[in-house]
Order: structure tokens, then C-alpha cells, then sequence
């Protein structure tokens, strides 16, 4: 989307021929906050959906000293570039001006570097000295070759602000509140667990995996450990890796996609604790840390996410994870990958309270059907 207003071309043989320099009134617009964030979110929508890259400037004032008169004077600065930015709006109203540059597939380094370059000389023209020095310029790119996950500002939040911290705090307090009764309920179940891990087999009674979280933080995830000890990953990582590509459910229609059948690794109490999913309860504890939710997409292993398109990647970019969720309690062993992540992202955009209470109510009997084992 490009909203700088370009000169007029007068095709009259009689006109005057114009000055190549942009008259001052021809500034760049500079829209606000919401319009500027709503921008960012459309452009990486559309990169995901054309595969295509795109660059992100923010630059920081101090806010005192942002008067109409230097904006002013940056933008028409700007506005003389030979490449000024697609897009630019307020990042943070009055505080933190945002720039947004399109890029080809690939091209998003260079594109950032473009970037960089223009806006620097641009206010090294228009702005003073001292004012220059003060500023912060932080400039992403997205897809993003240094990191897994976009950045956590490109996440369509939807809501307003407000409304936004009203529905966290309530989908926290539902958090903490849930698993701390659940790991009081399940106490003895732990202990009984634990003891059975123990002694049927060699090693340690918890699992510790690493797993990727909200804006793709790593976190790690405990589970009771059903394999036994220190058994090779690749087995499993092969498999995944061929679900995703492949994108077509498991063959046998009824286990779980992301676990495999008659898996050598996996415990004779392994096994049982898997099918009933008592090998989760230790996650009420990852709940309570806050590294989890009650309900959220399920948590994805490092190298599911180096294999993701750009668009499987906000799964774990627009909600935290979850020990259940509406994938887990709608059939999952019949849908595709690509449908679990749409699943996912159904459940970022709409995610409530009563919609959460809904899908914990509905866990039980996917679990006691074989379709919420994970």
C-alpha cells in the first residue's frame, strides 16, 4: 500500500514544465497509530499469502521535542528522497514514527539497509544535530533470516487496547486459578505416576523438552517421561517433518498425527500413560509458570518451526500455548496440518473466556475417545 501522493503529470503541450524537486505541500502523509498498525498487519498477511518480504523502521523520539515543525520538516525531507518509504505512520502516537518498505522474496536485507540509508540522510537533512543523536532507529524485516518467528509487534491483536488487558488478565486468572486446582486435585495421581515411572524403567521420572511459546519464546515443557531414557529424537523428527511437508493426516486415521504407532522408544507404562494422557499432568505446572495456558495451540518442537511456511508460523506469534485447545477437541487425527494450523489461528482471532471454558469442558470426552491424547 503506497500512500505517498505522487506530482501530477500535465500532459498539455502548453504546460509548463514542473520542477523535479516536490513542492512542499506534496509531504509524505503520516497516518496515525491504529491506521499504521492495521498496515502492518495487512502487509504481512500479504507476505505470507505471496511468499513475499517486507522492511520495518521504527524511529523513537523524545517526545517533548517531536513539534509539528520538525515532523514536518522530516517528512518533507523524505519527500525529495529518490526512495522514500511505502508507508508512514505512528508506531506510538506522537512518540515512535514507523516506516514500511515492500521487498521481493529474499530482498528484505537489502531493502532494510535501503531503508536505513534514506530515513538517516533524511533527517540528518531536515532534522538538527542534537535532535538526531537522541533518536533510536530499530529496522526488522520480516521473514526475519536471524530469528524463527516474526516480530511480536506484527501480531493482529484485534481488539483495543484495553480490551485487549481485560481479556489477559481474565484468560490469566483463569490460568492460574485452573491449574493450581488441578495440581492440587491430581496430587496423589502425580505421586502414583511418578512412582510407576520410577521403577518400570531406567532414568529420570520427568521429561524435559524444549518447546516454542507465544512470539516463538522457547520454554521448557515437562511431561512424564513414557520413553526411555535418552532415546534418539531423530525417529520422531523425521516423521514430523514429513507430516508437514506432506500435509496429509496420519495414515493409520485414528492415533495422533504427531505421535508415531508402535513407536520402539516408548515404555510399556509409557504406553498407557500416553493413551490416557496422563503423561500431561506435569503441564499444569508450565501453566502456573505462565510459559502455558489452559487452552491455546499445541506447543511446537524447534525443528516443526524451522520446517513452517511464514503463515504456519503465527500459530505461535498471536496466542500462547496450551495443554488443550480446539484442534485437540474437533478430530484432530482427521485433519491436515494446514487445517490444524487454520484451526489455530481461529481460536487467536476469536479466543474468549466463555470459549475457553467451552473446549476445557469438552476435553474429558476427547480424551476418554482417543481424540485429546497428545
Amino acid at each position: 500500500m503506497n500512500l505517498l501522493k505522487a506530482p501530477s503529470v500535465d500532459t498539455s503541450r502548453h504546460a509548463p514544465r514542473r520542477s523535479a524537486r516536490r513542492p512542499s505541500s506534496q509531504h509524505l502523509h503520516v497516518i496515525g497509530e491504529r491506521l499504521f498498525r492495521d498496515a502492518l498487519v495487512r502487509e504481512r498477511k500479504r507476505a505470507d499469502r505471496f511468499e513475499e518480504a517486507f522492511a520495518v523502521l521504527l524511529i523513537a523520539f523524545e517526545r517533548k521535542r517531536l513539534t509539528p515543525a520538525v515532523l514536518s520538516r522530516l517528512t518533507e525531507s523524505l519527500s525529495q528522497s529518490p526512495r522514500p518509504a511505502d508507508v508512514i505512520g505512528w508506531f506510538e502516537q506522537d512518540s515512535v514514527l514507523g516506516f514500511i518498505r515492500c521487498a521481493a522474496a529474499g530482498e528484505a536485507a537489502g531493502a532494510a539497509a535501503t531503508l536505513t540509508d534514506v530515513v538517516q540522510r533524511a533527517m540528518a537533512r531536515g532534522l538538527p544535530k542534537d535532535l538526531v543523536a537522541s533518536c533510536s532507529i530499530q529496522c526488522e524485516t520480516y521473514p526475519s533470516q536471524s530469528q524463527a518467528i516474526a516480530p511480536v509487534f506484527l501480531v493482529d491483536r484485534g481488539l483495543p487496547r484495553q480490551s485487549r488487558f481485560v481479556q489477559t488478565a481474565s484468560k490469566r486468572t483463569l490460568d492460574v486459578a485452573g491449574s493450581a486446582a488441578c495440581l492440587l486435585a491430581f496430587g496423589p495421581v502425580l505421586l502414583c505416576v511418578a512412582a510407576a515411572v520410577k521403577l518400570t524403567s531406567k532414568g529420570p521420572v520427568f521429561f524435559r523438552q524444549q518447546r516454542i511459546g507465544e512470539a516463538g519464546q522457547p520454554f521448557t515443557m515437562l511431561k512424564f517421561r513414557t520413553m526411555q531414557a535418552n532415546a534418539d529424537p531423530r525417529i520422531h523428527q523425521e516423521y514430523v517433518e514429513k507430516f508437514i511437508q506432506s500435509n496429509q493426516a496420519a495414515a493409520s486415521g485414528k492415533d495422533d498425527v504427531f505421535k508415531l504407532v508402535n513407536d520402539p522408544r516408548v515404555t510399556a507404562i509409557g504406553d498407557f500413560l500416553r493413551r490416557s494422557s496422563l503423561d500431561e499432568l506435569p503441564q499444569f505446572w508450565n501453566v502456573l509458570r505462565g510459559d502455558m495456558s489452559l487452552v491455546g495451540p499445541r506447543p511446537p518442537l524447534p525443528y516443526e518451526v524451522a520446517r513452517y511456511k511464514q503463515w504456519h508460523r503465527r500459530r505461535v506469534l498471536e496466542a500462547k500455548p496450551g495443554i488443550t485447545g480446539l484442534w485437540q477437541v474437533t478430530g484432530r487425527s482427521r485433519t491436515t496440518f494446514d487445517e490444524m494450523v487454520r484451526l489455530d489461528l481461529r481460536y487467536a482471532r476469536t479466543r474468549s473466556v466463555w470459549k475457553d471454558l467451552h473446549i476445557l469442558l469438552a476435553t474429558p470426552k476427547a480424551v476418554l475417545t482417543g481424540k485429546g491424547a497428545r
